[in-house]
């Protein structure tokens, strides 16, 4: 997993060169909204790109994470799937429903069932690199989202040069992010992360979240600002020093959202002493939301190292998938 965390801009850099090789039959037609289907791993790319190109895209994307899809769903919808081992079965599920509505489908992922259906029908498909967990494949399952969205008209601006910026920064910085993740780690080791951001960022917040959960094997809860000022702060009732307030910041966050974190600070001071707050680096959204996900995977990574367990074993979801396989 650190190998993998460490690679993470080679396979950035991977996912641009197979994405840009990829033989996609052109589209003509008119897409009036776009639903991306993936779930866990497999699925954080649709959340976080969803937010990245909200202000950019021409027709509304949405995110299915469940074994249904919309009933909006028809012939101008364009359906991604998006399964790193294409054996997802929610993932074959929405896809054979997206299939009886007429829509249009496009596919990412490495293998198994999906790359057969999609090769069975001539569907548009991105085929990336497999073999490796699907949590440490998202510098690889990430890009060709954006190729996708713009072989479909959804989007016009040049992804691929701020993709690339992303990789000279992160390039420029890894040092520096691996010694701040080592401070964070700190902080966060035998605590109870509590992690907010933006709304704009909320997809990298719960990209940290599952990453916590299933890298260090721990639980933790995250929520978006404003959102969590009308409800969650007035749960802020009790002193708990094992709580460990993760704040994600952009110093051009909207300035009132800057204004309300600051004053969330000192309600939470109130209650527990780890107030952790991580800025982004980069000049664009995209770059902003990379540095922070990045950054996230190596905190989740050293909280496992430090713990002392296991960083790929998953065994109570592959025990799941196990049980489930018998129905």
């Amino acid at each position: 997993m650190k190998e993998l965390i460490a690679n993470f801009t080679q396979h950035i850099t991977e996912a641009i060169n197979i994405s840009k090789s990829s033989a996609l039959t052109p589209f003509k037609g008119k897409i009036e909204n776009v639903l991306i289907c993936g779930l866990g791993g497999s699925g954080i790319g649709g959340t976080i790109i969803s937010q990245v190109v909200a202000d950019k895209a021409n027709c509304p994307i949405v995110i299915n994470k469940d074994y249904k899809i919309p009933a909006f769903v028809n012939q101008n919808t364009l359906v991604i799937a998006c399964s790193y081992s294409g054996n997802t079965e929610e993932s074959i599920e929405m896809l054979a429903q997206a299939e009886s509505k007429n829509a249009v489908i496009a596919c990412i992922t490495s293998g198994g069932k999906l790359l057969e259906i999609a090769q069975k029908n001539k569907y548009n498909s991105i085929v990336i690199p497999g073999g490796y967990p699907p949590r440490a494949a998202f510098g690889l399952a990430f890009p060709p989202l954006f190729f996708l969205l713009s072989h479909y008209h959804i989007i016009a601006f040049d992804y691929v040069t701020q993709l690339n910026n992303v990789v000279k920064l992160i390039g420029a910085e890894e040092g520096n992010m691996v010694a701040e993740a080592k401070t964070v780690t700190e902080k966060l080791f035998n605590k109870i992360p509590v992690i907010y951001a933006d709304s704009w960022f909320e997809g990298v917040a719960v990209r940290f979240r599952q990453q916590i959960n299933e890298n260090a094997k721990m639980l933790c809860w995250h929520h978006v600002i404003p959102e969590m000022n009308h409800n969650e702060l007035v749960g802020w009732t009790t002193k708990n020093e094992k709580l460990a307030v993760v704040l994600f910041r952009n110093k051009d966050d909207y300035f009132r959202t800057q204004k309300r974190m600051e004053i969330n600070k000192t309600v939470f001071s109130k209650y527990t002493s780890t107030i952790i707050e991580i800025f982004s680096k980069g000049n664009t959204r995209l770059e902003q939301a990379l540095y922070l996900i990045h950054l996230g995977d190596w905190i989740s990574y050293l909280l496992a190292e430090k713990k002392g367990i296991d960083v790929t074993e998953v065994d109570v979801i592959t025990n799941l998938k196990n049980e489930l396989s018998k129905i």
